[in-house]
C-alpha cells in the first residue's frame, strides 16, 4: 500500500491538522497498513525498524480513541506505552506532544533516573497516556501513585531489545495490573523465538505488519568492514575514516560504557567534536549530548546500543561500528540509525582479529559479506559467501585487491584516502579485548 493520504484513513479532524502542522500528508507504508485495523480495534504485531514511522502508526489511533471521550479534570490512564529506555521513551513523548497537538489530550512519560516528585506530580492531576520505561513504572505502581485499572490500549515498543534488557518479568507485573479487556500492540525490529512466544501471550488474533524482512538490512545503506589486522590501530583508523568529509553527522557504537567515553576523550583531544551517551551518564547528561548532536554542535555521538534505544536524529550520514556487537540482531538496529526517511547511509563496521567470529555471524543474519575498506583480513577463513541480501554490500569472494577505497567505498584518485592521524600514537596498543580473547560482553 503506497501514497495513501492521511485524510484517507477516517482519523479526526485535530490530528489531520496536527499532521498538516507538521508538513505530513501520506501515511508510510506502516501507517498506512495499521491504522485502519488498529481504529477497528484490531491486536497487532508490527515487524518494523525505526525510521518506518511505526510511532505514528500506534499514536494517531490511540489519540485518535481517546480524543472521542475525554475525561474529567482527574483522569485515569486510558492508554499504556512501554519503551525499553529513558530515551525512547521521551522520543515517544515528543511524538505524542506534536500529534495530539489539538486533541486535548494529557500524556506523561515517566521512567528512572530522575528524581520522582515531578512525576507524581503529573499522575496525581490525572493523565490519558502513560509513556513509561518498566522498572519506574513498577515504582509508582507499588506506591500506589498510578492504577492501570482504566487502560483500554496496551503498546510493547521494541520488544526485542526489551526482552534483551531482561525486562521480561517486569513486562510480565505488568501484564498483571491491566485489565484483560484491552487491546495490545507489539512492535520489533526483529522477530526471536522469545518475542514470539510473548506476542502469542498477550495478542489475540492480531493482525502482522512486517515492513522489513526479518533480520534484513535496509537497502539504501551502504555497509562496508575495514579490518583492523595485527599491528593496526582502531583509534588510528577511526580518525582516518572521519576524515571523509561526508561523514557530517556520526553515531558511533561500542559495547560498553569505559569504551564509549575513551572514544569521545580521543575524538575531543584530536579536535572532533564528539560526545558519549550510556546507561552510566545521567539523564540531564544524556539529554545534553543528544541536543548537541540533533543540533549539530557534535559532529559525532558514541553510544553503547542500549543508550542508543529511541534515538530518532535525521540525517546521520553514517554509523561506525567501532567495535562489532555479540549479537548480530544488534548489527541491524545499529545501522538502522542512518537511512532515515527516505535518505541513503553508510554503515562501517572495524573489526579485529577478536571480533571476526561476530563478523561471520552478522554476514550470516544479513545473508550478504560486507564491502572491504582497505586491505583484506590476514588469515580470514574464506567460506562459500551467502547470497541474497537486501543491503548494498555485495557477497563477498575473498578479500578484494585493486586501488584502496575511502569510508563510503569510492576507490581514492592515486593517493592516501586519509589524511595522517593526530591522536595515534606510532604502533598504539592493541585494542583491548574481553574474556578468553573474546571482546567484552555488552552494557547500557
Amino acid at each position: 500500500m503506497t501514497n495513501v493520504k492521511f485524510a484517507e484513513l477516517g482519523l479526526a479532524e485535530p490530528l489531520l491538522r496536527a499532521l498538516a502542522a507538521r508538513g505530513h500528508e501520506e501515511a508510510t507504508p506502516i501507517q498506512a497498513q495499521a491504522i485502519p485495523a488498529l481504529l477497528e480495534g484490531r491486536d497487532m504485531l508490527g515487524i518494523a525498524q525505526t525510521g518506518t514511522g511505526k510511532t505514528g502508526a500506534f499514536a494517531l489511533p490511540i489519540l485518535h480513541r481517546l480524543s472521542g471521550a475525554r475525561g474529567g479534570s482527574r483522569r485515569e490512564p486510558r492508554a499504556l506505552i512501554l519503551a525499553p529506555t529513558r530515551e525512547l521513551a521521551i522520543q515517544i513523548g515528543e511524538e505524542m506532544q506534536a500529534y495530539g497537538k489539538f486533541a486535548g489530550l494529557r500524556h506523561t512519560v515517566i521512567f528512572g533516573g530522575v528524581k520522582h516528585g515531578p512525576q507524581f506530580r503529573a499522575l496525581s492531576r490525572g493523565v490519558d497516556v502513560v509513556i513509561a520505561t518498566p522498572g519506574r513504572l513498577l515504582d509508582h505502581l507499588d506506591q500506589g501513585s498510578l492504577s492501570l485499572r482504566a487502560v483500554e490500549v496496551l503498546v510493547l515498543d521494541e520488544a526485542d531489545r526489551m526482552l534483551d534488557m531482561g525486562f521480561v518479568r517486569d513486562v510480565r507485573r505488568i501484564l498483571k495490573a491491566l485489565p484483560a479487556q484491552r487491546q495490545s500492540l507489539l512492535f520489533s525490529a526483529t522477530m526471536p523465538r522469545e518475542v514470539a512466544g510473548l506476542s502469542a501471550e498477550i495478542l489475540h488474533d492480531p493482525i502482522r505488519v512486517e515492513i522489513a524482512p526479518q533480520s534484513t538490512t535496509v537497502e539504501r545503506i551502504a555497509q562496508s568492514v575495514r579490518h583492523v589486522n595485527p599491528g593496526m590501530n582502531k583509534r588510528q583508523l577511526l580518525e582516518e575514516t572521519l576524515a571523509d568529509p561526508e561523514m557530517t553527522r556520526v553515531i558511533l557504537f561500542t559495547r560498553t560504557k569505559h569504551r564509549a567515553n575513551k572514544v569521545a576523550e580521543d575524538l575531543a583531544r584530536a579536535g572532533i567534536e564528539a560526545d558519549a551517551i550510556h546507561g552510566g551518564k545521567s539523564q540531564n547528561a544524556r539529554q545534553r549530548a543528544l541536543a548537541r548532536f540533533k543540533s549539530g554542535r557534535a559532529r559525532v555521538l558514541v553510544a553503547t546500543d542500549i543508550a542508543a534505544r529511541g534515538i530518532d536524529v535525521d540525517a546521520v550520514s553514517h554509523v561506525v561500528n567501532y567495535e562489532l556487537p555479540n549479537e548480530p540482531e544488534s548489527y541491524v538496529h545499529r545501522i538502522g540509525r542512518t537511512a532515515r526517511a527516505g535518505a541513503a547511509g553508510s554503515a562501517i563496521s572495524f573489526c579485529d582479529p577478536s571480533e571476526r567470529g561476530y563478523l561471520r555471524d552478522i554476514e550470516r543474519v544479513i545473508q550478504m559479506r560486507l564491502d572491504v575498506i582497505g586491505d583484506g583480513p590476514e588469515g580470514r577463513d574464506e567460506k562459500p559467501a551467502p547470497r541474497g541480501g537486501l543491503g548494498r554490500g555485495r557477497p563477498a569472494q575473498g578479500p578484494r585487491g585493486g586501488a584502496p577505497k575511502k569510508a563510503g567505498g569510492r576507490p581514492a584518485a592515486g593517493k592516501p584516502a586519509f589524511g595522517k592521524p593526530a591522536f595515534a600514537k606510532p604502533g598504539g596498543r592493541r585494542p583491548r579485548r574481553g574474556g578468553a580473547g573474546r571482546p567484552a560482553q555488552a552494557t547500557a
